[in-house]
C-alpha cells in the first residue's frame, strides 16, 4: 500500500516518527513524506527529521509564510500535484494546521482516502484556525484516528461514526519512548536548577496578533520571573510580533532562548516546575512528564488534562495568569492516563494493514478519479 504522508510543522514531526516506524515494522507499506514547508527554520524542522527519524521527504514544497488563504492555496496545489505523479492509496495527514487541510483538501478533490491522526479534538472556539481545520478535515476523512474517547464522543456529536477508532495518542508513543533515553545539558547550560523553574511558549494567533494579550502575558511572565526563572523558546511569529509592537522590554528578566529540539524541550519541561503555554501539544506532554501547566487561552482541546487536575486555564490577562501559577504547588492532582498504552502507532499500523483503507475506498461515492 503507497501512503503520502503530508507534513508541515513541528508537532506533526513528532507525531509522525512514532507511526512512520510502525508503518515499516508492519510491512506491506510504503511511505512517500511530503514537507509543506510551513515550518522550514532548522530550529523547528530538519532537527526533529533528525532526532526522531521521519523518513526524509521526498518532496518538499518550501510554501511558507503569508496569509492562511495564500499558505493553504500554495500548498494545495503542490500537494496535488504530488498526489496526481504519486498515485497512492492513502492520504494520512496530522492534527490541524494549514498543511493538514491543505493535503485532505487535495485528496478529496482527487477521491483518494484521506486518513486523519488526531481525530476529533474540539476547542469549541471557531475563532481559531485550527478549529476550522479540525472540523473540514475531520468532514472528509475516511479514516479518524482518535486519541481519546472524548474526541470519539465530539464525532459521534456530529454524526460522523464511520471509519472512527480509537487508538490512542501517537505523541504518547515518542514521549514514553524518549523518556528514558533522551540525555542533554539543557538545563545546567541555561543555569537552571531542575526543579525550580517555568517554561513557557506562546505562538498562537489569538496571542501574537494583536498587542493586549501578548503584553499582558509578558508582563506575567516578567513577574513570575521575579521569583523564579522563566525559559521562554521564541517562536519566529512571536519574536516578530515583540519587535512589532516594541515590546522587547518586557523580555529582560527572561531566559529567551532560540527554539528548541524535541529532545532538548522534553528534558527541559519533565525538569520544570511548571509550563505555561498556549501550544495543544505542550500542554499534553506537560500531562504526559506530571508536570502542572497553566493554558494560556481560554478552552482546550485537550480538557482531560483540566478535569484531571494539571492545567489550568488562565487566558491571556496578566492577573488570571499570575493567580493560576500561585496555584499549581496546591492542585489536586489526580493519576489515570486517557490518552492510551503507548502503542497508538501500532494500533493505527494494525487497522490499516488489516485492510481497512480498501474497505473505506470501496464505500467512497464515485470512484477514484483518473489519474495520468
Amino acid at each position: 500500500m503507497k501512503i503520502v504522508t503530508v507534513l508541515g510543522a513541528r508537532p506533526q514531526f513528532v507525531k509522525a516518527a512514532a507511526l512512520s516506524r510502525a508503518l515499516v515494522a508492519a510491512g506491506g507499506f510504503a511511505e512517500v513524506v511530503v514537507h509543506t514547508g510551513q515550518h522550514h527554520d532548522a530550529a523547528m524542522s530538519q532537527v526533529f527529521f533528525d532526532q526522531l527519524g521521519v523518513p526524509a521527504p521526498k518532496h518538499h514544497l518550501g510554501i511558507s509564510g503569508g496569509t492562511h488563504g495564500s499558505m493553504t492555496g500554495r500548498m494545495l496545489e503542490g500537494v496535488e500535484r504530488v498526489l496526481l505523479g504519486e498515485r497512492p492509496d492513502l492520504v494520512l495527514v496530522y492534527g490541524d494546521t494549514n498543511s493538514t487541510l491543505a493535503g485532505a483538501l487535495a485528496a478529496v478533490k482527487l477521491q483518494i482516502p484521506i486518513a486523519h491522526v488526531e481525530a476529533g479534538l474540539r476547542s469549541f472556539d471557531r475563532s481559531m484556525p485550527e478549529e476550522v481545520n479540525r472540523l473540514l478535515v475531520d468532514a472528509v476523512s475516511a479514516l479518524l484516528f482518535c486519541p481519546t474517547q472524548t474526541a470519539v464522543g465530539h464525532l459521534a456529536a456530529e454524526g460522523i461514526t464511520r471509519g472512527v477508532h480509537l487508538v490512542g495518542d501517537v505523541m504518547l508513543d515518542v514521549a514514553l519512548e524518549r523518556a528514558a533515553g533522551v540525555r542533554s545539558d539543557i538545563v545546567p547550560r541555561l543555569g537552571l536548577t531542575s526543579g525550580n523553574y517555568y517554561v513557557c511558549t506562546c505562538h498562537r494567533q489569538a496571542n501574537t496578533d494583536a498587542r493586549k494579550p501578548l503584553e499582558a502575558i509578558l508582563t506575567a511572565l516578567s513577574a513570575i520571573a521575579s521569583h523564579r526563572p522563566v525559559v521562554l523558546p521564541l517562536h519566529p511569529r512571536t519574536a516578530k510580533a515583540i519587535l512589532s509592537y516594541r515590546l522587547e522590554g518586557l523580555l529582560q528578566g527572561l531566559r529567551v532562548v532560540d527554539p528548541l529540539s524535541y529532545e532538548e524541550m522534553l528534558v527541559l519541561v519533565r525538569s520544570s516546575c511548571g509550563v505555561l503555554t498556549d501550544s495543544g501539544g505542550l500542554q499534553k506532554e506537560a500531562f504526559f512528564h506530571r508536570v502542572p501547566c497553566v493554558t494560556l487561552r481560554t478552552e482546550t482541546e485537550w480538557p482531560e488534562t483540566v478535569s484531571l487536575g494539571w492545567n489550568i486555564l488562565a487566558g491571556s490577562e496578566t492577573e488570571p495568569i499570575l493567580a493560576a501559577v500561585a496555584q499549581l504547588d496546591s492542585l489536586s492532582k489526580r493519576e489515570g492516563n486517557p490518552y492510551g498504552d503507548g502503542h497508538a502507532a501500532d494500533a493505527i499500523a494494525g487497522i490499516l494493514a488489516a485492510g481497512e483503507v480498501r474497505r473505506v475506498a470501496s464505500a467512497l461515492p464515485h470512484p477514484p478519479l483518473q489519474m495520468p
